[in-house]
């Protein structure tokens, strides 16, 4: 059995942000994390840098400009969300 020593997550609002607005957003996160996120409980980290444990339907909301740039510029993006 092994152990691995991770940094402290913190979860709290990133108030560089502005006023909330990565609330009023569905945001980029790799599929598989979704699905670990969904069994697990455990937050997600965006491409923008959001952290949060996703409890929404994404397709409500619309894409978050900062993911959606940072998508766009990775090799090899192909707008899959």
């Amino acid at each position: 059995m092994s152990t691995k020593i991770l940094p402290e997550s913190d979860t709290r609002p990133d108030l560089s942000h502005g006023d909330g607005d990565h609330e009023r957003f569905a945001h980029y996160v790799q599929k598989d994390k979704i699905m670990e996120s969904a069994v697990s409980g455990t937050p997600v980290i965006a491409l923008c840098g959001k952290v949060w444990v996703p409890n929404r339907d994404p397709k409500k909301y619309p894409v978050c400009p900062e993911c959606k740039e940072i998508y766009e510029s990775m090799a090899g993006g192909d707008d899959e969300s």
